[in-house]
């Protein structure tokens, strides 16, 4: 039960903590088009980035893939300019398709950002008895930390656009503005060669 909280705590810091500030950011870029009302859509949202995560730590934590941290840590935020991007193209609120292009920028960028935070998880799990509990755990730890990011999102999305009536759109694009400026500025600074 230890191992349980433990691996929990792990996961949870990793993403509540400002140190992450390239995970926090691409959460920022997922979620910033969403409101209250698009609840479901948003759980779904945040799973497929959390199923993209959990496969490459897994797949790492258990020697089935090696690739440079180098171009990790340069592709994150890459995929974060990517996303930021992706909100230019949101002109209607209105989410009607099923599976959104963003769902499946969050699944294949999630396998990039697991990637990130892999090889720190593995040397912390080890290769000894109850992998896979903490690895679930520290997943688990990550998922709520994640959920607390979007909520806090909601809230400051809710309050910018409901109380001081800012723009929706004039809103989303300030922000994920912003959110490219500093995604460009961190890949300029990790490009591998």
């Amino acid at each position: 039960m230890d191992a349980i909280k433990i691996y929990f705590e792990i996961g949870f810091a990793h993403i509540v903590n400002w140190t992450a500030l390239d995970h926090i950011l691409f959460i920022v870029a997922l979620s910033l088009r969403y409101q209250f009302s698009d609840w479901k859509k948003l759980l779904v949202l945040i799973t497929a980035f959390t199923i993209g995560h959990t496969t490459t730590l897994t797949l790492v934590v258990f020697n089935l893939l090696h690739l440079s941290k180098h171009w990790i840590e340069f592709l994150i935020p890459v995929t974060i300019a990517i996303t930021a991007v992706s909100n230019f193209f949101v002109k209607k609120f209105t989410f009607k398709a099923k599976f959104p292009l963003i769902y499946f920028f969050a699944l294949i960028f999630g396998l990039i950002h697991g990637l990130g935070f892999s090889n720190d998880l593995k040397s912390l799990i080890g290769n000894g008895d109850g992998v896979v509990v903490k690895l679930l755990s520290a997943n688990l730890g990550i998922e709520a930390g994640q959920i607390c990011f979007v909520f806090g999102i909601l809230i400051i999305t809710a309050i910018t656009t409901n109380l001081f009536k800012v723009n929706r759109r004039e809103y989303l694009l300030f922000v994920s503005s912003g959110i490219f400026a500093l995604a460009v500025e961190m890949a300029a600074e990790r490009i591998p060669w």
